[in-house]
């Protein structure tokens, strides 16, 4: 069914765009959810290279280790490989703009420029002015409101689990 070249190319790209709809569905109803126990390493100081979080990352990439076995040498069909290869394109954005960009877990100079990078960016950092499991905004990652909008929600819940900023005694 999908052996044309244009069709897999289609399914990749689709691919990797459900993967946005799928991150945000884990991060905002299991992550900060069931999962939470492993998430709210990520919502704390890191104090290493590691965090429990970084365990969804090999949780995450399971499905898609599989589909690429599946499709190159299981005979599953080019459709797996496609699959498997839109959620492993995927993960690499999401490496690099999460992990490296934001949270600087590779040294770099780059700094946002274009109106989407800062939007997207500054979005993801105030889902992190959250500490807590709830009332926390922007469970997307290449996705995001208006950072506008963030802190207007922000403020309407009475800023909620919003972290102290540096330098100031933390409310009880």
């Amino acid at each position: 069914m999908f052996s044309a070249p244009l069709a897999l190319i289609l399914l990749f790209l689709a691919t990797v765009a459900g993967m946005e709809v799928f991150a945000y569905v884990m991060h905002r109803w299991v992550m900060h959810g069931v999962g939470w126990f492993l998430h709210k390493s990520h919502h704390r100081p890191r104090l290493g290279n590691w965090e429990l979080n970084d365990a969804y990352f090999v949780i995450f990439a399971g499905p898609a280790i599989v589909l690429l076995l599946g499709g190159v040498q299981f005979g599953w069909g080019n459709w797996a490989t496609a699959v498997g290869a839109g959620i492993t394109a995927y993960g690499m954005i999401y490496l690099g703009f999460h992990d490296i960009i934001v949270h600087r877990r590779v040294a770099h100079r780059y700094v946002p420029r274009s109106k989407y990078m800062k939007r997207i960016v500054q979005a993801h950092r105030l889902h992190h002015a959250v500490e807590t499991k709830e009332g926390t905004v922007s469970f997307g990652f290449l996705v995001a409101p208006k950072p506008e909008d963030l802190k207007a929600e922000l403020t309407r819940r009475g800023r909620a689990g919003v972290r102290a900023a540096v330098g100031t005694a933390a409310a009880d």
